[in-house]
């Protein structure tokens, strides 16, 4: 039996339109449409590779063609950079909680709330019959959340899911009883603490155990040949209640009661240590991603795990402001000096830099007119440099583009021959917005490392003296006194960090593992959370670098890909052209969510591990690089990156907790447009800075792998993402393009000396450095070649380095790497 979906069909030279006008003009001639083929739609345009490509007759009655997803509400191609202000961003660890709370839900849930009230007051009734939980005393409340744990432990399956969805809807604030969300959001504290005081954490541990190893679950969602919404019920529900209990407690509100601060940090202590199945709860869920990209459990709603991981690992390590004080502490602990400024409020002080091609918009029609009338008498080095210049080209455009860059060797130039008459207009005047005043001069201070002044030191020698002294930093007899002075301003500027005193005492246990003896190991968070992931941390990588690629903007349909898309899907496919728009956003906003959260958890994972051992950070580091993280990245930034942050995937109206306070209008595309006034996507733009955080501490002071950003091409798509007005995203964009400036040439710094001055102008500054013309015989050489043979000798490092080294006093990793 098949579906029936109306669609008009459409001439085929019309150019695309938005979500709006398509949704109104499809009433007129009907075309058959099997069931199959609009799960195939689904998951082609979502980009995920569910299932097999599409093909071009089949790809013609998508709307939006040229796009090949469903259309996403950005801005139009025609507005000009000139015209847009400053993104106001304000980064942090997580979005609001409500925003938060609300990607927990796909749009297809929505029916789920009121069963889940509906198995509440079924619960709720056989006990109490004239009161509402609101008016019941605190006693009362207790005695009921004390039944329902104590229901959770029957045999019949259905019965426990009922209890279940009971438990959900208090953890959901009990809604039905609620007239706001703020009431909602007050009674969901209060309905999580006490779930939380009387153990129901621990009893939702077990049965998500329980679902994990269900092999009759898991053999069937294995030979479904589609998995949709009802295949991972059980598993979502109690994915909810964890998320929630997580997510709320780690809210710290000044109004909470002393004893629910006593909760809150017997429950991160819990959290992070290995009582859960002798584990600590994220190495479990970090099995349940390895399962999912195995094949072996493709029902497993890995949206809802990665937030539960990403949640869980926030809450239980610290998120970058307690990263900053742990930081501190340590210094202070060993000795060292004081950083010399907080790069938080750095960052938060500085102002976004004009992007470099900004001037290509003063002559966007004088451009089209060029364009049409004179395109064969225009070089194609200056049509690669305009087309490089618009930040909204489309992607056939591109693709054109990054073939040109494998001719020119990505020389592109930042102004186009006409715009040397052009003249400026005023800048446009930016409200004046609470920023903290800086004394005028560059915002970081700079900052040298022991083995500068040494390299300084043996060069001066050499040339001035004809010997060596090795790593004396002290003796300057026979410089001449302008060398005193440059080695009085290194040694002023001098910067020793922790890394460096880890490395020196990893040093001093190998060359006397048995005098030194054990190391004292504290066994913090960060520690017990390595050395329980460390036995299949690869595979870990890997499986987060697998889920990212399928839930890129860029990837294509590939029969061999994961389906992300199992806890979006629904049972029955949509009948109506409204419903097919709806699940079409939800099935885009689905994939950002899934982007988000892997890449805070890799973040994450990064900075905890560096600050903790610089070896632990080395080796997660070497596996994202062995399994091609940083082409991966370089693969989602190559798209149209602007469109992609001001992207409007979600319909306010359906979001948590509004959906279960106000009373849902009418689905038209008027309310599918409602609420899209913001400037921004807040997910987006905070997944694209952690992405180029994680590149950029992947390549930072790695010559190997600052060329795999030579040898991909990056500076073209870097120079791309600078088109975001948005500060601290440029800033990590400038570091990542300084790094590599002296292997793109002289030419390229030629061309580009717009972006040289905001890297000198936002990037810190080693006073030795010859970022920006440095001696070119390095890259001189073929880099072309293979990336393996590149990164080897660090695997012949840091591996053996590491693990084996770390057992002769302590730690203990080999013995847990070996199983």
């Amino acid at each position: 039996m098949t579906d029936l979906i109306q669609i008009r069909q459409k001439d085929a030279t019309e150019e695309p339109r938005g979500r709006s006008t398509y949704a109104s003009e499809t009433n007129s001639r009907s075309i058959f449409i099997s069931r199959e083929f609009v799960q195939l739609l689904m998951m082609d345009v979502g980009g995920n590779g569910g299932g097999p490509p599409v093909n071009n007759k089949q790809r013609a009655m998508l709307p939006n063609k040229g796009r090949g997803e469903f259309p996403r509400n950005s801005r139009k191609d025609s507005e000009g950079m000139s015209e847009l202000p400053d993104l106001e961003f304000e980064y942090s660890d997580t979005d609001k909680w409500a925003a938060e709370l609300s990607e927990l839900y796909s749009y297809t849930e929505g029916p789920e709330f009121v069963l889940n009230r509906k198995c509440f007051e079924e619960e709720f009734r056989a006990h109490v019959f004239d009161k509402k939980w609101t008016e019941l005393d605190a006693a009362q409340h207790r005695a009921h959340a004390l039944r329902l744990l104590d229901s959770l432990e029957v045999i019949t399956r259905e019965k426990r899911l009922k209890v279940a969805r009971a438990i959900l809807y208090m953890a959901q604030g009990t809604f039905g009883e609620c007239s706001s969300e703020v009431e909602v959001q007050h009674w969901m504290r209060y309905n999580i603490f006490l779930l939380l005081d009387v153990g129901t954490f621990s009893a939702l541990v077990e049965l998500l155990n329980m679902e994990i190893d269900n092999s009759a679950a898991c053999s069937s969602a294995v030979r479904k040949p589609a998995i949709s919404l009802a295949d991972s019920t059980d598993l979502r529900v109690l994915l909810n209640i964890m998320y929630l209990m997580v997510e709320t407690i780690q809210q710290n509100d000044p109004a909470d009661k002393p004893e629910w601060k006593i909760i809150r940090e017997t429950f991160r202590a819990e959290l992070g240590s290995p009582l859960f199945n002798n584990e600590p709860i994220s190495v479990m869920l970090f099995g349940m991603v390895t399962k999912f990209c195995s094949g072996h459990a493709p029902h497993f709603p890995m949206k809802k795990v990665l937030l539960l991981l990403w949640k869980s690992i926030l809450f239980t390590l610290g998120g970058f402001e307690q990263l900053q004080g742990i930081k501190v502490c340590k210094r202070e602990e060993l000795g060292l000096p004081p950083l010399p400024e907080d790069s938080i409020r750095v960052i938060r002080s500085m102002r976004a830099a004009s992007p470099p091609a900004s001037a290509s918009d003063l002559i966007e029609q004088q451009q089209k007119r060029a364009r049409r009338e004179h395109k064969a008498l225009i070089k194609q080095d200056n049509l690669d440099a305009f087309n490089e210049k618009d930040p909204y080209k489309a992607d056939d455009s591109r693709d054109d583009e990054d073939d040109n860059d494998d001719n020119d060797n990505s020389l592109e130039p930042e102004t186009f021959p006409i715009e040397r008459d052009e003249v400026m207009p005023p800048p446009i005047p930016h409200p004046p917005s609470e920023r903290m005043s800086f004394p005028k001069g560059l915002p970081w201070a700079p900052k040298v490392r022991e083995k500068d002044i040494e390299s300084f030191l043996e060069s001066s020698r050499s040339k001035f003296i004809g010997y060596t002294l090795g790593s004396d930093t002290d003796t300057v007899v026979g410089l001449p006194r302008p060398i005193h002075e440059s080695i009085k301003t290194l040694k002023q500027h001098k910067y020793i960090s922790i890394a460096e005193i880890q490395i020196a005492k990893e040093e001093e246990y190998q060359k006397t593992p048995l005098s030194v003896g054990e190391e004292e190991v504290e066994m913090c968070s960060t520690e017990l959370l390595y050395q329980g992931i460390l036995p299949s941390l690869p595979q870990y990588m890997i499986a987060l670098l697998k889920i990212l690629l399928a839930a890129a903007p860029t990837s294509k349909a590939k029969t061999d890909s994961i389906n992300i898309l199992a806890d979006v899907l629904p049972e029955e496919m949509p009948t109506t052209v409204l419903q097919s728009m709806k699940l079409g956003v939800d099935v885009n906003r689905h994939k950002e969510i899934i982007v988000k959260a892997i890449s805070a958890i890799l973040l994450l994972l990064l900075k905890h591990f560096k600050l903790n051992h610089i070896y632990q950070f080395e080796y997660m580091a070497q596996h994202l690089v062995f399994a091609n993280c940083i082409p991966l990245i370089l693969k989602f930034f190559n798209q149209n990156i602007m469109s992609y942050i001001t992207a409007k995937n979600s319909i306010s109206v359906l979001d948590f907790p509004h959906c279960v306070v106000h009373e849902l209008p009418e689905l038209t595309a008027e309310s599918l447009e409602a609420g899209d006034n913001t400037q921004f996507c807040w997910r987006n733009l905070f997944s694209c800075i952690n992405l180029l955080r994680i590149l950029n501490k992947l390549t930072k002071w790695k010559h190997s792998r600052t060329m795999m950003l030579v040898v991909f091409k990056s500076a073209p798509i870097l120079k791309r993402a600078l088109k975001v007005k948005q500060a601290m995203m440029q800033l990590y964009v400038l570091k990542l393009l300084k790094v590599q400036t002296k292997y793109l040439g002289r030419q390229w710094r030629k061309s580009n000396m717009k972006t040289m001055s905001a890297i000198y102008q936002k990037v810190r500054h080693r006073l030795n450095d010859d970022w920006a013309y440095g001696n070119e015989a390095v890259c001189d050489g073929s880099i072309h070649g293979n990336i393996a043979e590149i990164t080897k000798p660090e695997v012949n490092t840091v591996v053996p380095f590491f693990l084996i080294g770390q057992s002769l006093h302590g730690r203990g990793y080999w013995k847990d790497w070996k199983k």
